[in-house]
């Protein structure tokens, strides 16, 4: 047997390969058991010990040997189908398997050596099995349904109730149906009874629904197959099936098994060697394609069938009496309008739910608003513009709509079985004293400002963009796999990616993007109750994930060291900026003003990418002071993960806990439990969580999903406390930017000459990318990295370090450092004015 890998530094990630073509009759491994280190899940912190058992390709795990012989799983993987990569300094082994990732340890090296060679047998057999065995493969890693298994013959496939058959036999009259049945209803009734036609058509669509089975069944065996690189990846091989079909190139696509499949070209030898790895992909492809055309047929005569009964049933109705008509339809008005006028109280609360869902559904219409047109249309539907951009407005679902609200029983609980043991590292700030005294004059220079039209270029603007000046580009064609394949496990914030990759934003401006529902904030500022206060920052904390629920496809800018964005938004109310603080690591800072709030953060994120997904695991802690009740809160970040990065429909999921805390008073903590699930699981971007107060008595339960909204209390009586805004038009073509994100990046003339010249939206690539053009923005991308690593390396040359600007870094009392604004940039603004000041370096 011929075990290949790449060759890697011990103290690097190193890939292991999967089955060559040609390469078969890979012997049975012997079963291979024993005590590994698994990463905890929930919340990523921590090791426990498990105990593995890996037999014929696939690895299952429980907490000891009885369990595994009780059946009492944890989980099971298939290592055939999985990403594998070692680490053999730190005795690491990371399973992804596109759902998951499984990061395992093995104390001692002997073992560690003896679980990798086992692994590797392991991999290589299972992929053999499922290349010789397709179907049998498929039947073991994809358990068939109840529908799967047994399926009916096309012989016997007719209904035996179908919903227009009745128990009576087929001639019985119309007098046996109810007398409730208008005469044209009692004929419709009766054809469908007397109706050969529609009985051959249902029996028609038994037999599709019997094939599109088997159509599954083949597609899952096909899928298979490419994910094992079983068939040839030909470049320009093509197969014809048959005379009647079109010719199926063959391809793959997983290029981690078998990287050199991309650039293979066979000679005759190796392709009379790599028939029999081909055969049955290719005959799946034949049963695959035999079956869709007889589908095809079915479905075809179906519709002709109900396309003539369908005339048959209209001239059946044609020959009922208009009168018969108006006569039921004046009766229902009327019996509605006795209801509704016998009950005033209704008819208010259905007045009421529809304006307040106008409202709630016109929540971000405020920002998009861009001719007098628009403008009218809202007068028409009644909604003056002070009401839409109301708080109130925002949070209207808050009373009405929760009697209405209809969602199935779910289980709330304070942990989570994958939880057990997890460390919650919790700690108290000594910095936010400093912070709220220096700040809290800002806060009011600024409003005032604000309020007077202080600032230049900052008059209230209905026109802002509603699109970006051009779609996303065509990724299709970048090959990932030879980008990536050589940084397994590492940190990609440091790896020069193509800018067709980036999106029109970098991390500066997302962490803008968190504050897209800042009117929460406004609202809790006027919210007397401490726990109702704590349930509209916990809604706040989780609408800021909403905007990346369609933006799997595309990364951020990573910011230079000392690049800056600023965002002032009249109709929020707040004044926001940030600053890059750090190159390695990479540490961005932002500081936002309100009248009601005050927001700050520094975070570093750490991309990394483990075979088939990526995660994005933030470090840091999100701050916010609501100076009227003297609160301060304090929260983490849970873990990001984009599955499929190299093949199939990329997905996004945001899994663990956040807590919640109010430094200033113990009275109540929020936490919330955002669930790991899958791309197919019903619990898909679930997030529960509870308020407490300070003896653990639950005062709030908290659910919902963080891309549709937040709930409070028990279903169906709960109350919707949030709900994401609708995303604007053609939004796929436009990187899955929502209204706020597209506003985001926009320079317009007033702001050009108040605007630093380190500003994010000066950077060249990045406007070059928002406006289509690739060629500008890849060759920008190139050149501000080369000037940036000559500007660190002139500056380690010379001891010289280079400040942030506007952030100063500062000690809590448990040691960490943190970043927090030094009071700085909004007197520079104003005084001598950006446009006045020398820049210290040029960026770009």
């Amino acid at each position: 047997m011929t075990v290949l890998c790449l060759t890697c530094p011990s103290d690097s990630w190193e890939i292991i390969e999967g089955l060559k073509i040609g390469q078969s009759n890979v012997q049975r491994p012997d079963k291979h058991e024993g005590f590994m280190l698994k990463k905890r899940k929930w919340p990523l912190k921590g090791w426990h010990k498990r105990f593995f058992v890996l037999d014929n390709g696939i690895l299952k795990y429980s907490k000891s040997p009885i369990d595994i012989q009780k059946g009492k799983l944890h989980g099971s993987i298939d290592v055939g189908l999985s990403v594998m990569s070692i680490k053999k300094k730190a005795r690491r082994i990371d399973l992804d398997t596109e759902e998951h990732i499984y990061h395992l340890k093995v104390k001692s090296q002997e073992i560690f050596d003896a679980w990798v060679s086992k692994l590797r047998h392991h991999r290589l057999y299972r992929q053999n099995e499922i290349v010789r065995s397709p179907r049998d493969a498929t039947m073991r890693a994809f358990p068939p349904q109840a529908a799967m298994e047994s399926p009916q013959p096309a012989a016997s496939a007719k209904p035996s109730n179908l919903p227009w058959q009745s128990a009576a036999p087929s001639n019985s009259s119309n007098s046996s149906l109810p007398a409730s049945y208008s005469n044209g209803q009692s004929k419709v009734v009766a054809w469908l009874q007397e109706s050969e036609e529609m009985d051959k058509c249902a029996e028609e669509l038994a037999r599709c629904q019997s094939n599109l089975t088997e159509l599954s069944r083949l597609l899952q065996s096909l899928e298979i197959l490419q994910r094992t690189q079983s068939a040839p990846s030909f470049t320009d091989m093509q197969v014809p099936l048959s005379t009647s079909m079109s010719p199926v190139r063959l391809h793959s696509s997983n290029p981690n098994l078998c990287a050199e499949l991309v650039d293979f070209q066979p000679p005759v030898s190796r392709l009379t060697d790599s028939v029999d790895s081909a055969s049955d992909y290719i005959k799946l492809q034949e049963e695959f394609c035999t079956i869709a055309q007889k589908v095809h047929s079915l479905l075809k005569s179906a519709f002709n069938t109900v396309a003539i009964e369908k005339e048959r049933i209209k001239q059946i109705l044609s020959d009922q009496e208009q009168s018969d008509q108006s006569t039921q339809i004046n009766s229902l008005r009327k019996s509605l309008s006795q209801a509704l006028s016998q009950n005033a109280e209704l008819r208010t609360r259905l007045s009421r739910i529809h304006s307040e869902s106008v409202l709630t559904e016109q929540v971000v219409s405020l920002n998009i608003i861009s001719t007098p047109d628009e403008v009218n249309e809202l007068h028409v539907m009644g909604i003056p513009l002070t009401q839409q951009a109301s708080n109130e407005s925002r949070l209207s679902m808050s009373e009405s709509v929760s009697e209405f609200f209809d969602a199935q029983e779910v289980l709330l609980s304070a942990s989570s079985s994958e939880n057990e043991g997890s460390d919650d590292e919790s700690y108290v700030s000594d910095v936010s004293d400093n912070i709220s005294e220096d700040n809290a004059s800002v806060t009011d220079n600024i409003s005032r400002q604000m309020a007077n039209g202080d600032f230049a270029g900052c008059a209230f603007r209905n026109g802002r963009r509603t699109c970006l000046p051009a779609p996303c580009p065509d990724t299709s064609n970048i090959n990932l796999w030879n980008i990536l394949r050589n940084n397994i496990g590492k940190d990609l914030s440091k790896v020069s990616m193509p800018v067709e990759l980036n999106e029109p934003l970098n991390t500066l401006q997302r962490m803008c993007e968190e504050l897209e529902y800042s009117e929460l904030l406004d609202k809790a500022a006027e919210t007397e109750d401490p726990f109702e206060r704590m349930v509209l920052v916990a809604a706040f904390a989780i609408s800021g994930y909403s905007s990346t629920y369609y933006r799997a496809g595309s990364k951020p800018f990573n910011p230079l060291l000392g690049e800056t964005y600023e965002c002032i938004r009249e109709d929020k109310g707040f004044c926001f900026f940030s600053e890059q603080v750090s190159h390695h690591p990479p540490v961005s800072a932002c500081h936002c003003e309100s009248k009601n709030f005050t927001f700050w953060q520094d975070m570093r994120w750490k991309n990394k990418f483990w075979g088939k997904s990526m995660e994005v695991l933030p470090v840091g802690t999100v701050n916010l002071m609501i100076p009227r009740f003297g609160d301060q809160y304090e929260w983490n970040k849970v873990t990001t993960c984009v599955h499929n990065i190299l093949s199939g429909r990329r997905w996004i999921e945001h899994y663990g806990e956040i807590t919640i805390r109010n430094t200033k008073s113990s009275a109540c903590l929020c936490k919330l439990t955002f669930i790991k699930g899958n791309y197919w699981s019903s619990n898909v971007n679930e997030v529960q969580g509870f308020v407490m107060d300070q003896e653990g008595k639950v005062i709030h339960r908290l659910f919902g999903k963080w891309h549709e909204g937040l709930y409070c209390g028990v279903p169906p009586s709960a109350k919707c406390i949030w709900r994401p805004g609708s995303m604007p038009t053609d939004y796929e073509l436009y990187y899955g930017f929502t209204r706020f994100a597209i506003e985001l990046n926009e320079l317009c003339p007033e702001l050009k000459d108040v605007l630093p010249r380190t500003d994010a939206r000066f950077r060249p690539d990045q406007r070059h990318l928002e406006e289509g053009n690739l060629e500008m923005a890849s060759t920008d991308k190139q050149r501000i990295e080369d000037l940036q690593r000559t500007r660190r390396r002139w500056n380690e040359e010379n001891n010289i370090k280079q400040e942030p600007r506007y952030f100063k870094k500062v000690v809590d009392s448990n040691h960490r450092e943190r970043w927090v604004s030094n009071n700085m940039y909004w007197e520079l603004r104003k005084n001598p004015g950006f446009i006045n000041m020398e820049p210290t370096v040029s960026l770009w």
